[in-house]
Protein backbone atom coordinates (compact mmCIF):
# COMPACT_ATOMS: atom_id res chain seq x y z
CA UNK A 1 0.00 0.00 0.00
CA UNK A 2 1.30 3.44 -0.88
CA UNK A 3 2.31 6.02 1.68
CA UNK A 4 -0.29 8.70 2.35
CA UNK A 5 2.15 11.49 1.50
CA UNK A 6 2.46 13.75 -1.56
CA UNK A 7 5.00 12.80 -4.22
CA UNK A 8 8.16 14.89 -4.58
CA UNK A 9 10.33 15.00 -7.68
CA UNK A 10 13.41 12.86 -7.14
CA UNK A 11 16.09 15.43 -7.90
CA UNK A 12 19.16 16.92 -6.24
CA UNK A 13 17.05 19.50 -4.40
CA UNK A 14 14.82 16.84 -2.86
CA UNK A 15 17.79 14.67 -1.91
CA UNK A 16 19.47 17.69 -0.31
CA UNK A 17 16.37 18.49 1.72
CA UNK A 18 15.78 14.89 2.85
CA UNK A 19 16.36 14.37 6.56
CA UNK A 20 19.48 12.54 7.65
CA UNK A 21 17.28 10.10 9.59
CA UNK A 22 15.95 6.60 9.22
CA UNK A 23 12.76 6.21 7.30
CA UNK A 24 10.65 4.27 4.86
CA UNK A 25 10.63 5.62 1.32
CA UNK A 26 8.54 4.87 -1.74
CA UNK A 27 9.85 5.38 -5.26
CA UNK A 28 7.56 6.16 -8.18
CA UNK A 29 7.63 6.68 -11.91
CA UNK A 30 6.58 9.83 -13.78
CA UNK A 31 2.92 8.75 -13.66
CA UNK A 32 2.97 8.33 -9.87
CA UNK A 33 2.91 4.55 -9.98
CA UNK A 34 4.90 2.84 -7.23
CA UNK A 35 8.01 1.03 -8.39
CA UNK A 36 9.45 0.10 -5.01
CA UNK A 37 9.95 0.68 -1.31
CA UNK A 38 13.09 0.85 0.80
CA UNK A 39 14.37 1.70 4.24
CA UNK A 40 17.49 3.32 5.61
CA UNK A 41 18.96 6.75 6.24
CA UNK A 42 16.83 8.76 3.84
CA UNK A 43 19.44 11.14 2.44
CA UNK A 44 21.87 8.29 1.71
CA UNK A 45 19.19 6.05 0.20
CA UNK A 46 17.82 8.82 -2.01
CA UNK A 47 21.30 9.76 -3.25
CA UNK A 48 21.67 6.19 -4.43
CA UNK A 49 18.18 6.10 -5.98
CA UNK A 50 18.92 9.33 -7.85
CA UNK A 51 22.24 7.96 -9.11
CA UNK A 52 20.59 4.82 -10.50
CA UNK A 53 17.91 6.91 -12.20
CA UNK A 54 15.16 4.28 -12.14
CA UNK A 55 12.66 6.48 -10.29
CA UNK A 56 11.34 9.99 -10.90
CA UNK A 57 9.37 10.60 -7.71
CA UNK A 58 9.71 9.84 -4.03
CA UNK A 59 7.83 10.13 -0.77
CA UNK A 60 8.81 9.05 2.71
CA UNK A 61 7.83 8.55 6.32
CA UNK A 62 10.31 9.17 9.12
CA UNK A 63 11.21 6.45 11.61
CA UNK A 64 12.86 6.51 15.02
CA UNK A 65 15.32 3.72 14.22
CA UNK A 66 16.27 1.15 11.60
CA UNK A 67 13.99 -1.37 13.32
CA UNK A 68 11.08 1.08 13.25
CA UNK A 69 11.64 1.68 9.52
CA UNK A 70 11.57 -2.08 8.91
CA UNK A 71 8.29 -2.38 10.85
CA UNK A 72 6.77 0.41 8.72
CA UNK A 73 7.89 -1.42 5.59
CA UNK A 74 6.33 -4.67 6.82
CA UNK A 75 3.05 -2.86 7.53
CA UNK A 76 2.90 -1.38 4.03
CA UNK A 77 3.87 -4.59 2.26
CA UNK A 78 1.20 -6.57 4.15
CA UNK A 79 -1.65 -4.17 3.28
Amino acid sequence: MSLAKPWRDLDRSTVGSAPNRYGLYELGDADGDTIGFGTGVLRDELKEALAYGDAERVRWELADSAEHAERLLAEHVEE
